[in-house]
């Protein structure tokens, strides 16, 4: 049987800063093999994307529900000023301290060891990507091309990212907004500034636009998510002179929409406002997901009941954040997301409380009695 606190520790000491392979995914499947789960690794994509390691593993047991528990082995880079390693687990008060602690080896850890404690029944399943943090290129989506080659389709999936606010158990996530980034260059002419009839000025028609952008309320928000927003998060002419007509001028645009916008109409809108104020501008729109809402019903009420009976605590539902693997998830069966305390994610000095691990493996233990009573 996984301990929970171990685990996590063999989690974190592999480095596995985006995208993720090797050796930590040896201590997953490690940990899974000796509870009966057959263990699927591939990687998947070429660069400048990939190669990304990702981990499918499955356990049958007869007739009953597939649940799947999602999530990602990969970290973001741990910067510096780190008071123990970052790579290098340590207890302190308390709590656990390394990269990954809380986004999110402490979640798979805390599943794995649920597991154990579980007699085998109908279909469980580990969606574990190398590459969350990243592109999500050849993550998540890869490991679903996979399934649906294997026939394999959750009928309820959870997604251990790090949900909870200020105390374990009072936030679940039952949706969020889309992504959308757009760059958009105006080309001019260079020229000197006395002589502004030999030149070609793209600053104007790049602050014309992007006025017009800024000006745009694409929505008053719904009653599971907060209003759209645009919001204009670089803008650069590089140009060091002081006579000279730059030659061009660029912008970078990002969005987080509700589920009233789709990515592609908006990429459409931005490229209309740019071009009709200048029409040879270059505009380039990424969307990075959609967004989406698990309406509250069986799949919420399940997760929220198993965290009121192991803390006391009522679950609030939410869409706030950033985006996460359930974008992807969510085509195929309801999603929602429910993990550790969020706090110092991404941070220096990430840690996560002992007592939340214990807490969280009984959390989701008594979970999967619920699916599979």
């Amino acid at each position: 049987m996984p301990d929970v606190v171990e685990l996590t520790k063999a989690l974190i000491a592999a480095e596995s800063i985006t995208p993720a392979r090797g050796a930590v995914f040896d201590v997953l499947e490690a940990a899974l093999l000796p509870l009966g789960f057959t263990v699927d690794r591939f990687v998947a994509g070429e660069a400048p994307d990939g190669p990304v390691e990702n981990l499918l593993a499955v356990r049958s047991a007869g007739p009953g529900p597939h649940f799947a528990f999602a999530g990602h082995l990969d970290v973001v880079p741990p910067g510096q000023g780190w008071t123990s390693g970052a790579f290098e687990p340590e207890i302190r008060g308390g709590l656990l301290y390394g990269r990954g602690a809380v986004d999110m080896k402490g979640s798979i850890a805390a599943f794995a060891a649920a597991l154990a404690v579980l007699p085998p029944s109908g279909t469980l399943s580990l969606i574990i990507t190398g590459d969350e943090e990243g592109p999500a290129t050849y993550g998540t989506l890869a490991l679903m091309e996979r399934m649906a080659a294997a026939n394999l389709r959750p009928d309820l999936c959870l997604v251990g990212e790090p949900t909870s606010a200020h105390r374990l158990g009072d936030t679940i996530k039952i949706g969020r907004r889309g992504s959308a980034v757009i760059d958009i260059e105006v080309p001019g002419r260079q020229g000197h500034v006395a002589y502004p009839h030999l030149a070609d000025n793209p600053v104007p028609r790049l602050v014309r636009a992007l006025a017009e952008i800024d000006a745009i309320v694409l929505d008053q928000g719904t009653d599971w998510f907060q209003p759209s927003n645009i919001e204009v998060i670089d803008l650069e002419v590089g140009n060091p002179a002081t006579n000279v007509i730059p030659g061009k001028a660029s912008a970078r645009i990002s969005i987080r929409f509700n589920d009233q916008q789709r990515g592609p109409e908006l990429v459409e809108r931005i490229e209309r406002i740019v071009h009709a104020h200048a029409p040879a501008a270059h505009v380039r729109g990424r969307v990075y997901g959609e967004a989406f809402l698990t309406e509250p019903g069986p799949l919420s009420a399940l997760v929220a009941d198993a965290i009121e009976a192991e803390t006391g605590l009522r679950p609030e539902l939410s869409t706030t954040g950033g985006t996460s693997d359930a974008r992807f998830l969510s085509r195929i069966c309801p999603v929602v997301e429910f993990g550790l305390l969020n706090a110092t994610m991404h941070k220096l000095d990430e840690a996560v409380a002992l007592d939340d691990l214990s807490k969280l493996t009984a959390i989701y233990a008594n979970l999967l009695r619920r699916i599979y009573a």
